[in-house]
């Protein structure tokens, strides 16, 4: 009898063991995969930041081809026709 309980014991333990080992590629696999997430994020922040700064450039560029600092509709390109 006691040599069947160690034989389940013995089963278990690797039963055990075997869980573990497929624990541990789990959370291995799951780092590798946050890792490259989080790489792919900081490069679409630089890329995101770097567009932010150039489209304020065009923006004003823009405004400065326009003229539009003397408070004008932006929407108007050229001004109103004189009234007769």
């Amino acid at each position: 009898m006691k040599s069947e309980k160690a034989d389940l014991s013995a089963d278990e333990l690797r039963v055990q063991d075997v869980r573990i080992s497929e624990l541990e590629s789990r959370l291995e696999f799951q780092d590798e995969t946050i890792q490259k997430l989080n790489d792919e994020m900081v490069q679409l922040q630089n890329k995101l930041f770097t567009q932010e700064k150039q489209l304020k450039h065009l923006g004003d560029r823009l405004q400065v081809l326009v003229g539009n600092d003397d408070g004008a509709d932006p929407n108007q390109v050229e001004p109103p026709p004189p009234h007769y």
